[in-house]
């Protein structure tokens, strides 16, 4: 694969790879790499600080203070797009003529730029974000908050005319490709880059199901109340939920059940040991957005996957889950699922998809494919 020059800015400094847009950005980084791409990396900064790691698979990479000053809020620009703006960051662009990539309409201050008319511009999507946001606020429910995702979503849905400046969009999903087709020309999807390079299933039977996700965010911690709630008040089986930062409320409904437990702050390996120990991945969404990167850690490395419609619809993966959508449902098939075991068969029907389809180097390629057409 013959080399190629590559601006990427990224909407945060993508080490460690942690949670799922960074995941999704440093993986992307490492393939193109391997495939002799000579990468440039811009990433705003706003607590991550300087990551020698990076500079292993890029040949520069410029760091930019994230600026958000309050004062930012009154403008026709989202938040996150108007917090992401630097003059050394259009200098550092026009320091030569290389393609250029943008990480999510958070980095695309700059998109519509005059002096970058001429450069060829991709901007991968991590998601309809204006959707994400409306969701977040249905979701939330501290005021302030919901009062901000409410007006960020109306900007961002206004801002998103902005990707008529890109000559490619690259979209997560087959869904997000779908909304985006509607409105500009050169749609594609190059699914989410991620840590796994095979599927990898641990043979024997696990005696727990697993919920993992940030429970800072609403969304997350939606889909673990749902469980607590609605889901394993039916059944005995154990339930482990792995994450950050859970609610009061979550924390009082985990106490009325024995049989449920919580990790909270734990490190990436230990998520992943937990993720491949588990009988049950069970991963209910309420916002079908993106793909969720911690779906296809399920599936790479875990025994059964348990999810509902929102999860994988239009991703390609819903034949190697279990889709239920009521608690009730939900609540038998844990009953039927934890003491089957994962058969060879369901293990060589992920890999012919994930190890292909799903795999880095294969969408690395397709973003290389469409630098071809930058001269």
């Amino acid at each position: 694969m013959p080399s190629k020059k590559l601006h990427i800015i990224s909407f945060d400094v993508p080490y460690p790879p942690n949670y799922g847009g960074v995941i999704d950005v440093f993986y992307k980084i490492k393939a193109l790499h391997a495939l002799g791409c000579d990468i440039t990396l811009h990433c705003f900064d706003y607590g991550r600080g300087k990551q020698i790691e990076l500079e292993k698979y890029c040949s520069k990479v410029h760091y930019y203070e994230r600026n958000m000053s309050l004062f930012k809020m009154f403008s026709k620009l989202p938040y996150i797009v108007n917090t992401r703006s630097s003059v050394s960051l259009i200098n550092n662009l026009l320091a030569d003529h290389s393609p250029i990539l943008f990480e999510g309409l958070h980095s695309c201050y700059f998109l519509n730029n005059q002096r970058l008319s001429k450069r060829f511009k991709i901007v991968r999507t991590h998601n309809i974000e204006h959707d994400y946001y409306a969701n977040l606020a249905q979701s939330e429910k501290k005021i302030i908050k919901k009062v901000y995702f409410k007006q960020e979503s109306a900007k961002l849905k206004a801002f998103e005319q902005i990707l008529h400046h890109a000559n490619v969009i690259a979209a997560i999903s087959a869904n997000d490709s779908y909304h985006f087709k509607r409105n500009f020309k050169t749609v594609f999807t190059v699914s989410a880059f991620h840590p796994y390079n095979k599927v990898e299933i641990k043979e024997g039977v696990g005696n727990y199901a697993l919920y993992h996700g940030n429970l800072a965010v609403a969304e997350n911690n939606l889909g673990a109340l749902f469980l607590v709630n609605e889901v394993f008040n039916k059944t005995k089986f154990p339930l482990i939920i792995a994450g950050s930062a859970p609610s009061n409320e979550l924390l009082d409904a985990i106490k009325k059940h024995p049989h449920i437990t919580l990790k909270g702050d734990i490190s990436t390996i230990e998520i992943n040991e937990l993720i491949a120990n588990a009988q049950i991945n069970v991963l209910p969404t309420f916002q079908a957005t993106g793909i969720k990167l911690k779906l296809l850690a399920a599936l790479f490395s875990g025994r059964h996957c348990l999810v509902n419609n929102p999860m994988v619809a239009n991703t390609g993966l819903e034949d190697l889950c279990v889709v239920k959508d009521k608690a009730s449902e939900m609540a038998k098939e844990i009953e039927i699922l934890k003491e089957f075991p994962v058969s060879k068969a369901m293990v060589e029907h992920r890999k012919r998809l994930l190890e292909n389809t799903f795999s880095n180097n294969y969408n690395a390629k397709l973003l290389i494919a469409f630098l071809q057409h930058a001269n």
